[in-house]
């Protein structure tokens, strides 16, 4: 299966890995290198914490990696007037009126906990195309499923979400 990702999120990814071999990496390594320099390194905790460290970092390049290489580029943009990537939506659940605002993101960056719904999630599949006013049905299963109604949209909302803190 390939992680959809769109062009924003590739760059923001080669960023990090860029900071990660050019910055963090040159640190670690000296850490590793000042740990080792101090002696017994079968009693030596900060020789074992630098090296995790240093091998944390590493994964992680090799993760981010191996997401775009393997990523399936999608489209960020759609109408003005209609809900696409990055757009944060206003919704009220029919049932009981609550109201909650959500920005549909790709499925790598979602975390509901922070507003980010996944366009491939029920919601985010049933809200992506629609407008602000539309009754929408989100179905869950086969036998269960509720109504939304769009109260706002807004277009390419705070860019500073567009950090990649849930890759």
């Amino acid at each position: 299966m390939f992680n959809q990702l769109t062009k924003k999120d590739i760059e923001a990814m080669e960023a990090e890995i860029e900071e990660r071999k050019l910055v963090i990496r040159p640190k670690l390594l000296e850490s590793v290198k000042e740990a080792r320099a101090q002696g017994d390194l079968s009693e030596n905790f900060e020789y074992y914490a630098a090296k995790r460290e240093k091998n944390k970092n590493e994964s992680r390049i090799r993760f981010l990696e191996r997401m775009i290489k393997t990523a399936e580029i999608i489209p960020d943009d759609s109408r003005e007037d209609e809900i696409g990537m990055n757009t944060r939506v206003k919704v009220e659940f029919e049932e009981d009126g609550l109201e909650e605002t959500y920005k549909l993101v790709t499925t790598m960056r979602g975390n509901s906990l922070e507003g980010l719904v996944s366009v491939e999630s029920p919601i985010g599949k049933a809200l992506l195309g629609h407008k602000a006013g539309d009754r929408v049905f989100v179905e869950v299963n086969p036998s269960y499923g509720y109504y939304l109604i769009i109260k706002e949209i807004e277009k390419n909302a705070d860019e500073a979400d567009d950090k990649l803190r849930s890759f």
